[in-house]
C-alpha cells in the first residue's frame, strides 16, 4: 500500500467511527478498537488502514469480486460510459443494457428477458411481484403463495426475509407479509426429509418430494412459485443431492408452479458454469442474479425470465396488465457497462476452466485437512464455492459452537487470510467455514488458504 495514503488515514478512521453504520457489526466494540477499513486491492490481495496485506478467500467478504481487484479495464469501461450517458430511467433503454442483455441471454438457453435493478434483494422482490401479479392476471389472485427452502437466503428486505430460511437473519423484523411458506432443506448430512416420504428412495428424491408434500398441504391451486438457491450459500454451502433438481422440475411442472432460481451468489462463474443451475437438468422460469455480475465494480442486479413469463404481461387491453415496477438505479449505465467487461474477462482469461481446476484443488486440500482434523465433519462444494462443516464429534455430528468456528476465522485473519463462516443465520448450525476465492486464484493461493485453515484448526482445537 502507498505509504502516503497510509499516513493520511487517521482522519478517515475517526470519521468512520463517528459516522458510518457498518453492515452486520455490533458497534459497541468500536468504543475500544478501530473498525477495519479496506483501502486498496489488487488481484487476490487487499490492504487495510494499517497497511496489513490479506489474501481474500471470500471475494470481497460476500462472494462478489469474481475477477479480482484492480481491474482497470472495468473501471475504464464504466468511466467512458458515464461520461457519454450515465443514467436515464428504465422506461427507456441504453446501449450497455441492451448489449449486455443480449450477451447474457446467450449464456442462458431457454431464458429471454432481462429486468435491471441494483441489488440481489431487489431482484428477488421483482420476481416475487411477477409471481404475485401473474396470480391475479391468470388465477384470479388465488395462486399467490411462494415457497422457499430452509437455510436458503434471498435478501434483507421484509419480503425477502419472509422468504428466507435463516431464522437469525429475520429475527426481530416481523411481522412479515403472508403467503411465504417454507419447505425442508436438502442437506443429507443434516437430513430434514420426513421418514414417511418414500422409504427406500434416494435422499435427493425424498428431499424433493418433501416440497410436493408442502404443495399438497397448502393446496396446489394456491401455490404460484418456488424460490431456491441452486446451491445453498450462507446456510452452509449445501450442494443438492443427486436427483434433487430433476425431481423439483417435475413437481413444478406438475402443479404449474413457477420455478425461480436465486443465482445471486452462484451466478457468473462461481461454480464453474455461468450459472449454478446449469449443473443440473432444469429450466427455470425466473432467474435472479447480482454480486458477481459486475464483480462489485458497479451496482447491478437482474431478474431474468422466459418469454412465456414475459408474454403474460403483454396485453394492452388491460391498463393494469403490464409489470408496474421501477428500479431507480436500474437505469444507471455503470452496471451493464461493468458487466460487459466482466463477462469478457471471464471468457478471455478462461476463468470458468480455472474455477473448475482450482475448485477441485480446494476440495482436495480440505479433504486432506479432514483426515488430519477430527473437527471437520464434512467437506462440500462445487467450483470455487466450498464449505467445511465443523463438529464436536464426528459420530454424533454435534455442531461446533459458533464462537469456536469464528475463532478459526479470526485466527486466519491474523495470519493474513480472510475466510468466511455461517454466522447469526441458522440457530444451532452456524458451524460451516465458507470459502469463495476469486476465479483468478492460483494453485499457490489455494495452498496458502488451506494452510492458514490448517494452522488455525490446530491452534483452536489442538
Amino acid at each position: 500500500m502507498d505509504g502516503n495514503l497510509q499516513n493520511d488515514l487517521t482522519e478517515v478512521v475517526a470519521n468512520d467511527k463517528a459516522h458510518v453504520w457498518h453492515h452486520l457489526i455490533q458497534h459497541k466494540m468500536f468504543e475500544t478498537v478501530d473498525p477495519n477499513i479496506i483501502v486498496e486491492g489488487k488481484g487476490m490481495r487487499v490492504w487495510n488502514q494499517a497497511g496489513k496485506e490479506h489474501l481474500d478467500a471470500v471475494s470481497g467478504g460476500v462472494w462478489t469480486v469474481n475477477v479480482g481487484y484492480g481491474r482497470e479495464s472495468i473501471a475504464d469501461a464504466v468511466r467512458d460510459q458515464l461520461v457519454k450517458m450515465n443514467y436515464f430511467a428504465g422506461a427507456a433503454g441504453s446501449i450497455p443494457a441492451a448489449n449486455f442483455a443480449k450477451r447474457l441471454i446467450e449464456k442462458m438457453p431457454g431464458m429471454s428477458r432481462v429486468y435491471f435493478s441494483n441489488s440481489g434483494s431487489e431482484a428477488n422482490e421483482k420476481g416475487f411481484k411477477m409471481i404475485r401479479q401473474i396470480a391475479h392476471k391468470k388465477y384470479g389472485g388465488k395462486k399467490n403463495k411462494i415457497l422457499f427452502r430452509e437455510r436458503d437466503y434471498h435478501g434483507t428486505t421484509i419480503a425477502t426475509l419472509a422468504a428466507g430460511g435463516q431464522h437469525e437473519r429475520s429475527a426481530q423484523y416481523g411481522p412479515f407479509p403472508e403467503g411465504f411458506i417454507s419447505v425442508p432443506h436438502c442437506l443429507e448430512y443434516r437430513e430434514a426429509a420426513q421418514d414417511n416420504l418414500g422409504k427406500g428412495e434416494t435422499y435427493g428424491l425424498r428431499a424433493a418430494n418433501a416440497i410436493e408434500d408442502v404443495i399438497l398441504r397448502e393446496g396446489a391451486d394456491t401455490v404460484g412459485g418456488l424460490i431456491l438457491e441452486p446451491i445453498t450459500a450462507g446456510g452452509g454451502v449445501i450442494v443438492p443431492p443427486e436427483g434433487y433438481w430433476e425431481r423439483v422440475q417435475e413437481i413444478c411442472t406438475k402443479y404449474d408452479v413457477l420455478l425461480m432460481i436465486d443465482e445471486v451468489v452462484c451466478g457468473l462463474g462461481r461454480t464453474g458454469t455461468w450459472f449454478g443451475y446449469q449443473h443440473y437438468n432444469v429450466q427455470p422460469d425466473i432467474v435472479t442474479m447480482a454480486k458477481g455480475v459486475a464483480s462489485g465494480y458497479a451496482a447491478i442486479s437482474l431478474t431474468v425470465t422466459t418469454e412465456a413469463v414475459f408474454d403474460l404481461f403483454k396485453n394492452d387491453s388491460d391498463p393494469m396488465g403490464y409489470f408496474r415496477d421501477i428500479s431507480t438505479f436500474g437505469g444507471c449505465t455503470a452496471g451493464p457497462a461493468a458487466a460487459l467487461e466482466n463477462m469478457r474477462i471471464i471468457e478471455d482469461e478462461g476463468l470458468l476452466e480455472n474455477c473448475i481446476a482450482r475448485g477441485a484443488q480446494l476440495i482436495g486440500n480440505l479433504e486432506v485437512l479432514a483426515e488430519k482434523h477430527p473437527c471437520i465433519g464434512q467437506v462440500r462444494g462445487k467450483g470455487l464455492f466450498c464449505g467445511a462443516e465443523l463438529v464436536v464429534d464426528r459420530e454424533t455430528r454435534e455442531p461446533m459452537a459458533e464462537a469456536r468456528v469464528m475463532a478459526v476465522v479470526k485466527d486466519c485473519m491474523a495470519q493474513g487470510v480472510i475466510i468466511g463462516a455461517t454466522n447469526r443465520s441458522v440457530p444451532g448450525f452456524n458451524n460451516t467455514l465458507c470459502l469463495s476465492p476469486a476465479l483468478i486464484c492460483t494453485a499457490e493461493d489455494i495452498d496458502l488458504i488451506t494452510d492458514a485453515i490448517d494452522q488455525a484448526l490446530t491452534r483452536v482445537f489442538g
